[in-house]
């Protein structure tokens, strides 16, 4: 799987440091926390965000739950703030508000 990154300048910048930590002037504590600074933050949403990720999406509410991967049931849940989402769900629409659908599309 390739690596995608946010530009061509984080590409750069993260290849330096992996090449840094290969010839070992970088350690591997420092790469692994290199590494989770790249990742995407993870925080809660609230009800109306998830039905404006959704909407901007422009799909129903059944195609958002199939790309999540969860039931329909649910995603209503969390859009009228019955439940809240959560671990992997959470990553998703998290993704999903960043970057678009696209990003979790396969």
């Amino acid at each position: 799987m390739t690596k995608r990154y946010q530009s061509n300048a984080h590409a750069a910048l993260h290849e330096s440091m992996q090449d840094l930590h290969e010839i070992g002037l970088v350690d591997k504590k420092t790469m692994r926390k290199f590494d989770s600074s790249c990742l995407t933050a993870v925080g809660d949403m609230e009800p109306d965000e998830i039905v404006a990720v959704r909407n901007e999406s422009g799909v129903s509410q059944a195609v958002f739950a199939r790309y999540l991967n969860v039931s329909v049931g649910i995603v209503s849940k969390w859009e009228r703030g019955e439940k809240h989402p959560r671990g992997t769900a959470l990553k998703l629409l998290t993704l999903v508000k960043k970057k678009g659908l696209e990003a979790i599309a396969i």
